[in-house]
């Protein structure tokens, strides 16, 4: 019996909730753990590690594609750092997560972060530094220990050599003095030619950059979640026709769009009241999400593999990174 439209959404809300851990997940971990103090038991403390003769802490930069999971990743280790539980005393978390805005500013981004620090003292007509030195203090008073900026790569966009050594100088600073946070920055790969470009960044902050998805050596790994989903969902998987190599190419290597993709696949299975999902429920949905022709689908190609996908993007890309990397020559 075909399920109601209430019960496929919770079925795929719950989807949803499912947490599926990678190298990524672990990488991140591991490099956030070695940034924090420990106790003479191991326990983790919610302290930064200080270095540079207790001068600054040190960051990380998580540099990952869109869709590759990266802000799923980031999101979970911090949420279940006990180190980083909400301060009693303040109630606020010891992370901060900050979506930064587009297009972003260096004082838009002051702003946003005392707004979420639920500060509303701010002096009429501050300039960008005044803005900063409170943000600085602000952190400091409400105990936060990790300043996350997501989408960080969006501080670097259409903006001049001055201004891309301001936002570098920024940053630097968040890791000294009296805040002394760590910072964490993720993005996409122009997030990989800033940080090595400038060598007091680069020093400061390690780099999670994780591989993309490959057909042939992880098909095994994608069947297997697919699967672990279809079981949740109380459905067959049919994992014929190459299904696993399909999806990794149509997610573009991305683990994350491989997720969102089946979820699709999974919801229009429900929705038709089949009890198998098939590489039709996958054509249907990823054909729906990308607006291609059928023989453009890769679920329904003979000859998917030689589909060639988001060209017009990777020359847009390209074309900004050589624009970056033009700028950053005059810094």
């Amino acid at each position: 019996m075909p399920l109601s439209r209430t019960e496929i959404a919770r079925t795929i809300e719950r989807l949803k909730e499912i947490h599926i851990d990678t190298e990524r997940d672990r990488d991140f971990r591991s490099q956030l753990e070695r940034l924090l103090r420990v106790d003479d038991d191991g326990n983790l403390l919610p302290e930064p590690v200080l270095y540079s003769a207790g001068l600054e802490a040190r960051g990380i930069a998580f540099i990952e594609g869109a869709g590759g999971g990266k802000s799923t990743a980031i999101r979970r280790t911090l949420m279940n750092t006990p180190a980083l539980a909400p301060d009693p005393e303040t109630g606020f978390p010891r992370y901060l997560e900050i979506q930064v805005p587009s297009p972003a500013t260096l004082k838009s981004l002051g702003f946003q972060i005392l707004e979420t620090l639920k500060f509303e003292a701010i002096p009429s007509g501050p300039n960008v530094w005044e803005i900063w030195s409170i943000v600085r203090h602000q952190l400091k008073l409400k105990g936060v220990v990790v300043l996350w900026l997501d989408e960080a790569h969006d501080l670097f966009l259409s903006r001049s050599a001055p201004e891309i050594d301001d936002v570098l100088k920024m940053i630097k600073s968040m890791t000294q003095k009296d805040s002394q946070v760590i910072v964490v920055l993720s993005g996409t790969e122009r997030l990989f030619e800033i940080t090595n470009f400038d060598p007091q960044v680069n020093r400061r902050v390690t780099k999670v950059i994780p591989r993309e998805l490959d057909q042939g050596v992880d098909n095994d790994v994608i069947a297997k979640v697919v699967t672990k989903y279809c079981r949740e969902a109380d459905l067959k998987p049919d994992l014929r026709d190459n299904l696993a190599g399909r999806l990794i190419h149509g997610s573009r290597g991305r683990f994350g769009r491989a997720i969102e993709t089946t979820l699709m696949a999974i919801e229009r299975a429900l929705r038709d009241g089949d009890d198998t999902l098939t590489i039709a429920h996958f054509a249907e949905a990823w054909g729906m999400q990308e607006g291609c022709d059928w023989e453009a689908n890769v679920f329904a190609a003979p000859d998917w593999a030689a589909i060639a996908l988001d060209r017009g993007a990777a020359v847009l890309e390209a074309a900004r990174t050589a624009r970056l990397q033009k700028i950053l020559s005059r810094i």
